[in-house]
């Protein structure tokens, strides 16, 4: 909103674009209730009989901030390259947990259960980037690869025991759009959506509560972030 109102005093004039890296900041927040989840949960463990399901996580609102770095090449202004990292931690709520297994027809439980703690770094290593180029308000769409670093922590059974168990390196995507407005020719303002799309694995952690058995998960989160650039 505050890059259209901006946009109002400079409404189709052309900004000079040439050859451009710029670097940014960025803050922004998953919002509840399209925060995220992890949908199709297949538990992995020792401790449930193969081919046993377990029902879909709702994932908490949730801030993040990170940063970017791109360029934007000269013989071909509109599209460019970028990377970026950021952090967040869309926790799992407290939720009924219901486990299922189709091998044995009727074998259903179910039980509400605290959340966990759910700490996501995402690394998009090269974002394609598209982008209109001739104003100073300028829409721009981009995608790539997300590798994802997952972390969950809860509740230890035991006293001074291990209570998290990690996911690293996981292939995903990192999709986004947004607007930037150019407030000099060397600043700008930006207001973009992303959205993530990865698969998990968790291994067993006998003393993690509620999530003591291993499981693979596909992680979906969408977000909306707010941050300045400069130009060089």
């Amino acid at each position: 909103m505050w890059c259209a109102v901006l946009s109002l005093f400079s409404l189709g004039k052309p900004v000079e674009t040439c050859a451009e890296t710029y670097i940014a900041g960025q803050l922004g927040v998953a919002l509840a209730p399209v925060s995220g989840e992890l949908t199709g949960v297949d538990v992995n463990s020792e401790f449930f009989l193969q081919g046993t399901t377990h029902s879909n996580l709702d994932l908490s609102t949730s801030f993040m901030f990170g940063g970017k770095v791109g360029h934007y090449f000269d013989s071909v202004r509109w599209f460019g390259l970028e990377a970026e990292v950021f952090h967040t931690t869309p926790h799992i709520e407290q939720q009924a947990h219901t486990f299922q297994n189709p091998t044995v027809p009727g074998l259903t439980a179910s039980a509400t259960l605290q959340g966990a703690h759910l700490r996501v770094l995402t690394v998009a290593p090269f974002n394609l980037m598209f982008r209109y180029h001739k104003n100073r308000l300028q829409p721009y769409i981009g995608f790539g690869p997300g590798i994802f670093f997952a972390r969950i922590s809860g509740e230890g059974l035991a006293p001074d025991s291990p209570s998290s168990s990690s996911d690293n390196a996981r292939l995903g995507l990192n999709v986004k759009a947004g607007l930037q407005y150019y407030v000099t020719k060397h600043l700008s303002a930006f207001a973009e959506w992303k959205f993530n799309y990865g698969r998990f694995k968790f291994e067993d952690n006998p003393e993690l509560f509620p999530f003591f058995f291993g499981m693979d998960a596909t992680y979906k989160l969408h977000l909306v972030s707010f941050g300045v650039g400069y130009h060089f």
